[in-house]
């Protein structure tokens, strides 16, 4: 029993890992993985098929479908307005899952305007933020806000051997107590590879990559 026990464990993690690791030929006929960023020609990069910079909360709508979350994300040790966020939580690309983060660049002006007329607010399982649920009124106009930036926690945990195989070699990496991050500056990536918690990537515009990584340092 012990041995057919852990020959089922082998086996899951294998299946976790597959998307990562798998069959090229399959993997690639898969669209909206992480790795497969496409770097335009303007300067801007596409991913999970849409554009950083220029595709608005309503062409991801569109694009992955309304189960989903829109809120204003603030936290509550701090005075700050908060930002606005796109939450999939059950974001699916063949085999691969994970979470799916959207955010964007609005004003405080907006932003607050939203926030004072949210449905309700409740406060993040972390007890240090709060989430301002939007009001049914704003929403056309939320949906127009453009995505500055990605986050995706994929369900499977990474290593290094895994990040290079799908990312190639990074450009820098920068190490942190628990936390090796990988950096991808031509493609706006950081993927942070945590010894204690799920990986974390970052997706923002090339351009503003310094801006992403400048805390790091």
């Amino acid at each position: 029993m012990k041995i057919f026990f852990a020959i089922f464990a082998l086996l899951a993690v294998m299946l976790a890992v597959y998307p990562f690791l798998g069959d090229e030929e399959q993997r690639d006929s898969v669209t909206g993985l992480p790795w497969q960023i496409d770097v335009l020609d303007d300067g801007t990069t596409r991913v999970f098929g849409l554009r950083i910079g220029v595709s608005r909360l309503a062409d991801a709508s569109a694009a992955l479908g309304d189960d989903m979350e829109l809120a204003i994300i603030a936290s509550t040790d701090v005075e700050e307005v908060g930002s606005l966020e796109m939450y999939y939580g059950h974001y699916r690309a063949g085999l691969l899952s994970g979470k799916l983060i959207l955010h964007t660049a609005t004003s405080e002006d907006r932003l607050k305007t939203w926030r004072d007329n949210a449905e309700k607010s409740d406060y993040m399982p972390s007890g240090y933020a709060k989430k301002y649920t939007l009001s049914a009124g704003d929403k056309p106009q939320v949906l127009q806000e453009t995505i500055s930036g990605i986050t995706f926690i994929p369900a499977v945990n990474l290593d290094e051997e895994i990040v290079l195989a799908r990312f190639g070699e990074p450009t820098e990496r920068i190490e942190q107590p628990g936390t090796m991050h990988y950096l991808y500056p031509e493609k706006g990536l950081d993927i942070a590879v945590h010894e204690r918690s799920k990986e974390v990537m970052q997706y923002v515009s090339p351009k503003s990559f310094d801006s992403l990584v400048q805390p790091l340092r």
